[in-house]
């Protein structure tokens, strides 16, 4: 009975149209191809979705800082992702903006059916507003005292010190991120959407196996905690969509961001002319919808979205794909280290395949953080990728070619074997839709070691040099190459280049149900090198490269201050850019040749830092150091020094000399936790 094709269409997360993409993205970009690939090689119809998420308040303000409009802005950032995106062979049907005719006319469509349906309510809020800028500050604006811990510079919304959210003016000493400026109170109606009206239908949804069960977990705590009616409105200025008959408000980026996903559909509806918008968004529909998004966007994809879409009579997401974190050598992606890459500078050293593949060896369904280890990341993609896959291709094709023409055998070897091959393909197919990545590498590398063996075990270059046994020579080589082949059609929605690379050699595509019928009395071309090691210069160049990207993302000084150490003023955004972390030292010694410095080895949460200090003169005896709790910047670029690398800098206050002191951190503090 042959199976209907299912009609999908997937979505990832919108990337926000302020900054470069970089391997954290790609996580989920590759997680989401990899998985439409593999549906669209068992037939099924599916459009492959996504755009940039251009609105709000840091993409006006970034724009003001550069000189340039924010549509200009925005536009440059889309043609950037784009490029970095068709690098790392996305195979998106549709890239768009979410500042779009479509996406206007959607997000006032829905709000009209939102306000028609009673789910709109309008009150009067007070709020901060920066009276040197004009403007009303979001909560992310403005910075002061937490009233609950009183720990200082803390975010409008909630403390990074003790975890309290609260309402920005709540805040003790509040100040506004843009200008530095006391803020005001002023006051101002406000749209909301009533999302508490929502709440069993949520709670039912959640149940209907349309989320992970962490996801869902974690959506009874906020059941329980109670929903809040949501703030869908900003004054202006702002950039972002006017709403419909409220001239200088301004619907929230939140609300037209997943409203982008409709948007981008529309826009390739309109463009092909032959896929029906409704039939995939109607309230009744048929097709399935997926949306691949990282962990830190859960709450509004499982609360604010299905709510909005049941209110205003569209269907609910199919199921959300939710993964975690990307961790570079075991730690947070860092800039003075050189992990925090960017998907084009990646692109100029590595190829795209190698990070497809070490991805998919690391991805499951579940919301676990993976690692990037580099050295792990090269010898696995050696091993694996040329080894074991690429290696039984090369084995076995010479003798073709020398001694047949390029010609197969008419005939399997070992038929049996091949059996055993194609029979494992429903449970790596089982694994690729299921998102249990980590599983279907583990089991095509089995079988991989599996055909290595049978041709150790034939030993093609030994039957080529005994008389009268072409034949088994053909056949071996044959079945060799048929393995090579299944193989790579499991792999062909990891690899993409390689497999059409493969497709070129063995002059065929890569089709998942083709493997069934081996390859017999085909003609192969002639081999060449499909896939060349990686070596670690690459990946050390790739890491130097980062540095300086980092580095060049750094302003400099200019204009009449430049020259004045003293009177160099910075912005907020420079500020925002240091990294001040709890360290804890672990030995501080004096360094010998110097008067003034100490070597200080620090634990900054699991990471070891040997620091050169300028305190000694404060601390002669530096052992009354050990143990205490300091505060470190940890993405100073590290300095080479006649004593060794400094990595960072501990930071002390006074006039200097005997009367400079560390600056201490609470005893209870972490090292390696945040200080903001």
């Amino acid at each position: 009975m042959t199976q209907v094709a299912k009609k999908i269409m997937v979505t990832c997360a919108l990337p926000y149209a302020n900054g470069p993409i970089h391997l954290g993205h790609m996580l989920e970009h590759i997680q989401a191809d990899i998985w439409v690939r593999y549906q669209r090689m068992r037939g099924n119809q599916l459009w492959f979705i996504c755009a940039d998420d251009a609105h709000g308040t840091p993409i006006m303000l970034k724009a003001q800082q550069m000189g340039i409009t924010p549509e200009q802005m925005i536009a440059e950032m889309s043609q950037a992702h784009q490029q970095d995106f068709a690098g790392f062979n996305i195979s998106y049907d549709n890239y768009h903006s979410t500042h779009s005719d479509e996406n206007r006319e959607l997000s006032a469509l829905i709000y009209g059916r939102l306000k028609e349906n009673g789910f709109i309510k309008n009150r009067t809020i007070s709020q901060l507003f920066d009276p040197e800028k004009g403007m009303f500050l979001p909560d992310r604006f403005v910075k002061g005292t937490c009233p609950k811990c009183k720990a200082a510079d803390q975010y409008g919304d909630n403390c990074e010190v003790c975890g309290s959210t609260y309402s920005p003016t709540e805040l003790i000493d509040p100040k506004s991120v843009v200008s530095g400026a006391t803020p005001v109170m002023r006051d101002s109606e406000h749209f909301f959407f009533d999302l508490p009206s929502f709440s069993a239908m949520l709670q039912a949804w959640t149940r209907s196996g349309a989320l992970q069960e962490q996801v869902a977990n974690k959506m009874q705590e906020w059941f329980e905690s109670g929903l809040q009616q949501w703030d869908i409105s900003r004054d202006a200025p702002y950039f972002g969509f006017e709403i419909p008959d409220a001239p200088g408000k301004y619907f929230y980026v939140w609300l037209d961001a997943p409203i982008g996903y409709m948007g981008s559909f529309k826009n390739l509806c309109d463009q092909r002319g032959d896929i029906d918008f409704d039939e995939y968004w109607k309230k009744d529909s048929t097709t399935e919808l997926y949306h691949f998004i990282g962990k830190d966007i859960v709450y509004f994809h499982s609360l604010f979205w299905p709510a909005m879409l049941e209110g205003s009579n569209f269907r609910k997401p199919t199921n959300l794909f939710v993964h975690g974190y990307v961790t570079v050598n075991g730690a947070k992606m860092s800039k003075s280290r050189g992990t925090f890459i960017k998907a084009s500078t990646w692109l100029e050293h590595l190829d795209a395949d190698s990070l497809r593949y070490y991805y998919a060896a690391k991805l499951s369904s579940r919301i676990d953080d993976i690692d990037l280890n580099l050295e792990d990341f090269v010898q696995r993609v050696n091993a694996d990728i040329v080894n074991k896959v690429v290696n039984l291709a090369s084995r076995n094709a010479g003798f073709i070619a020398k001694r047949f023409g390029g010609k197969l055998a008419d005939k399997l070897a070992d038929p049996a074997l091949y059996k055993t091959f194609t029979d494992a393909a429903e449970s790596i197919g089982e694994a690729w839709a299921s998102r249990e990545y980590s599983r279907a590498i583990r089991e095509i590398m089995a079988l991989a070691d599996v055909a290595n063996r049978y041709v150790d075990e034939q030993a093609p270059w030994v039957v080529a040099k005994q008389e009268g046994r072409d034949a088994d020579l053909q056949a071996i080589c044959t079945m060799g190459i048929n393995l090579f082949r299944v193989l790579m059609t499991w792999l062909k929605p990891v690899l993409p280049s390689l497999s059409e690379r493969v497709e070129g050699f063995l002059k065929t595509e890569l089709e998942w149900d083709a493997i069934h019928t081996p390859l017999l009395n085909h003609e192969v071309a002639p081999f060449k090198a499909l896939y060349s090691r990686i070596e670690m210069p690459k990946v050390n160049a790739l890491i130097e490269a980062s540095k300086e990207d980092a580095a060049a993302a750094q302003p400099a000084a200019t204009g009449p201050l430049a020259e004045d150490p003293i009177g160099d003023t910075i912005t907020i955004d420079d500020f925002a850019k240091v990294d001040m972390r709890v360290a804890l030292i672990k030995t501080a010694e004096l360094v010998a040749g110097s008067d003034k410095l100490l070597r200080l080895e620090l634990d900054v949460g699991g990471e070891t830092r040997q620091i050169f200090s300028g305190i000694r003169a404060a601390y002669p005896d530096p052992s009354v150091l050990v143990g205490r709790h300091t505060i470190i910047v940890a993405n100073l670029a590290p300095r080479k020094m006649r004593f060794g690398v400094s990595e960072g800098m501990v930071l002390s206050a006074g006039p200097g000399g005997k009367d400079l002191f560390i600056l201490g951190a609470d005893s209870g503090a972490q090292p390696g936790m945040p200080v903001k």
